[in-house]
């Protein structure tokens, strides 16, 4: 399938954007190849679903202009509600595509931590952005949203965490969309070395809803040897922002990548979250909860694939429907041949809690190998009775117990991500949507 690109971009414009931001001539080179690449490669083709119609290339403002916040007093009280600089000092704050708030604790400065803005990243360390960006978790070649998204990228973070550095505290992201008239093509990469840990959490949340917008999310997680990345997310964007998030992951020897992923949008989402796991002994979990409402269409695929001699993979996802809302969950856990006694996991559950509500759980496992152990469970289903009959019966109102149950059936999600503000937003945006 093929899609017109009717953009207000050219090479010329990319080029002249490039210099304006100071980047490296690498990245110059990139975003302009990527460019030309878009016009023949394809759209992604998410199992299940019809994107055809689906805007995600028809835009007219690439950037728009948006003030600094001097000052955490000066942020939304939704943004507010997220954070806590008295237990997490570290935070970034983007605002549409602008870079306006950052604050890093000096202990990460000493043991030569880098979190900082994308285009930061890419004037003063340029060499180890380029070492990583779209290399190996996502290539730009892959379809025509990965080229447009490294042509286009307006946004994102880049943390790296040296050799033998443990991060005690949570470090958080915040993309605010606060303008109608803003597009997103925001890139994260998160990379861990030896003997590394760290755990990041992101928020994309919207205050207000456009009547179309293009978000174009690109991540890539880098744990080497022995390193552990725990990566927390909640998606929170207007109905009026048609949304593509590639999250991907590349686990080395004995490393863990751990994902809890909260997709609250309220528009038309494809997501992408795939875990590779290259090293024997590497370890993948991925944990994703989903509400859906209205009259969105959703299509989350999470794949976890072993390389890795004895790596281990779980991917469990809980999604609630309601309204006229549609959701396909395909779950992939593939064993390449030689990663013997590797484990794949699985289980996908699916409430539905009107007549027009539909969801779709579709587990997959493709196995290459004998000695290995894989198993998968896959429901969709309403609100089960028995359960509300026992709440019922203690003298809970049926509103409320099945308001109970719906929370009890997210929580497994709810409870792994490690920011008490975020975990709380979280539970209040499900509450909101669920009513």
């Amino acid at each position: 399938m093929t899609t017109d690109i009717k953009l207000p971009f050219d090479q010329e414009y990319l080029s002249s954007f490039s210099k304006d931001m100071s980047e490296p001539s690498w990245l110059t080179e990139l975003r302009v190849n990527a460019l030309q690449q878009a016009d023949a490669l394809p759209m992604p083709r998410p199992d299940k679903t019809n994107i055809k119609n689906w805007n995600f290339t028809q835009f007219e403002k690439h950037i728009v202009s948006s003030e600094d916040f001097s000052d955490v007093n000066d942020l939304p009280e939704q943004v507010k509600a997220l954070i806590d600089l008295e237990k997490n000092k570290t935070l970034y704050i983007q605002r549409n595509n602008r870079p306006t708030f950052l604050a890093v604790s000096n202990e990460l400065k000493e043991n030569g931590v880098i979190f900082t803005d994308i285009f930061t990243a890419a004037r003063e360390y340029s060499d180890l952005l380029q070492k990583y960006f779209m290399k190996d978790a996502v290539k730009v070649d892959e379809h025509k949203l990965t080229a447009l998204h490294a042509a286009l990228l307006n946004g994102g973070v880049f943390l790296y965490v040296p050799k033998n550095v443990v991060v005690e505290e949570p470090i958080q992201s915040i993309f605010l969309h606060d303008d109608k008239e803003a597009n997103l093509f925001n890139h994260v990469i998160v990379v861990a070395e030896d003997n590394s840990s760290v755990v990041y959490v992101e928020n994309y949340i919207s205050t207000v809803d456009p009547e179309e917008a293009v978000f174009n999310i690109v991540t890539e997680v880098i744990a080497n040897a022995n390193a552990k990345v725990q990566y927390g997310a909640v998606d929170n964007l207007a109905h009026g922002v048609t949304t593509y998030v590639n999250r991907r992951g590349i686990a080395g020897r004995d490393a863990k990548i751990e994902w809890a992923l909260g997709f609250m949008n309220d528009g038309n989402t494809i997501s992408d979250n795939t875990t590779y796991l290259m090293g024997d002994g590497s370890f993948g979990d991925t944990k994703s909860v989903v509400v859906g409402r209205g009259d969105q269409k959703q299509n989350f695929t999470t794949k976890v694939v072993h390389y890795g001699k004895s790596s281990e993979g779980y991917i469990l996802k809980h999604g609630v429907m309601k309204d006229k809302a549609s959701s396909i969950f395909n779950g992939i856990g593939k064993i390449e041949h030689g990663a013997t006694k590797a484990n794949a996991e699985q289980e996908s559950r699916v409430l539905m809690l009107s007549e027009k509500a539909r969801g779709d759980a579709n587990p997959i496992l493709l196995i290459d190998e004998d000695d290995v152990t894989a198993g998968h469970a896959a429901s969709v289903g309403r609100v089960d009775p028995l359960q509300l009959y026992y709440l019922m019966s203690r003298g809970i109102p049926q509103h409320e117990a099945e308001r109970l149950v719906i929370h009890g059936f997210l929580a497994p999600v709810v409870e792994q991500l490690p920011i008490e503000g975020v975990k709380k937003q979280l539970v209040e945006v499900i509450e909101r949507k669920v009513r």
